[in-house]
């Protein structure tokens, strides 16, 4: 008879030990195959290179490949979209400029993505300042020469960037609209392609994330004229600030983050944060992620999220003070 009670007691028992080590299971068995990471911009940018440093960091912990896989164009319109629709299961993520997320929203009419509904952020990986770099020192100098010569010739000088609505066309119009100056912007399908541009003198200028322009700096074949950050970088002492330069009010970081399809399970967004942020933490890939001078940036989902959507609405104030028609 009392063996009778116990059986029932025995099941109920198991039952509720194997549903609290289920999940735990699962858990543990992510990831068990290659996971893609999609940047939707050409090679040779700085977000292509921060994905392939941290993800290959995240591989080793996680013990499966990272395989990151360009789709650049369209301001990131063909890549994104990608990510938004793929399986929420954590095998296939992006690597992605803060632009695709906040900007994009204010200069195109639709997208085929909703920025914050359509993904999960895991966590920002760094912060890179924005720089003004010119070919021709000889005609500006400095950062007044721009301006005195901007105002000189309305919608005649160019300066390039990554696309519509990147970090460069951004600091474009921030530096328009605060200095009152017309400059003629000409997009380009990443950051490499407006570099060469800037280096052949296509262009007037270009106002670089500092990582894509900095081994030019070095080498002399591009000038920098000042940051669009509140201080001085370790990585270019001599540079001045904006602000020191006589443009103030130009503090502008082109961050890049990890994001997932939404309603990828939270464990999953958990280990692949802790992967991310052991990666961070490296003193090898800190040491590359300053040589190219960025700060690395690790936080939680909840404070991309909160970035995200604050930068989205300041984002639009400066494309709307600036008057530009979304496209």
């Amino acid at each position: 008879m009392q063996f009778r009670r116990l059986i029932p007691a025995l099941a109920c028992t198991f039952l509720a030990a194997l549903c609290t080590t289920a999940p735990a299971i699962a858990q543990g068995a992510y990831p068990d195959r290659p996971v893609k990471v999609i940047v939707a911009l050409p090679a040779g940018g700085s977000a292509d290179m921060i994905a392939r440093v941290v993800t290959q960091k995240m591989a080793a912990d996680l013990g499966q490949p990272f395989v990151v896989d360009n789709k650049a164009g369209a301001s990131g319109q063909i890549g994104t979209p990608l990510v938004s629709r793929a399986a929420p299961d954590g095998y296939t993520l992006m690597v992605s400029p803060a632009s695709f997320l906040t900007t994009n929203k204010s200069i195109f009419k639709t997208l085929p993505y909703d920025p914050e509904a359509d993904f999960v952020p895991i966590t920002k990986f760094v912060n890179q300042p924005m720089v003004l770099v010119v070919k021709d020192k000889q005609k500006f100098p400095t950062v007044a020469a721009v301006i005195a010569a901007a105002k000189a010739a309305p919608g005649k000088l160019t300066y390039a960037s990554s696309g519509d609505g990147s970090p460069q066309h951004l600091a474009g119009l921030m530096f328009t609209t605060r200095t009152g100056t017309d400059l003629l912007h000409v997009p380009y399908k990443g950051g490499a392609p407006a570099i060469n541009d800037a280096l052949a003198g296509t262009v007037d200028m270009l106002f670089a994330v500092l990582p894509e322009a900095l081994p030019h700096i070095q080498s002399g074949k591009l000038h920098a004229l000042g940051l669009m950050a509140a201080q001085r970088t370790g990585t270019l002492p001599q540079t001045p600030t904006m602000a020191e330069a006589g443009a103030p009010e130009m503090n502008l970081s082109a961050w890049v983050g990890l994001l997932a399809p939404a309603k990828t399970p939270q464990p999953v967004i958990d280990r692949l944060q802790r992967a991310a942020h052991a990666a961070l933490a490296d003193p090898d890939t800190r040491a590359k992620l300053a040589a190219s001078g960025m700060e690395v940036a690790p936080g939680s989902s909840q404070q991309l999220k909160d970035a995200i959507s604050h930068e989205i609405k300041v984002h639009a104030d400066l494309v709307k003070a600036a008057g530009l028609v979304p496209q």
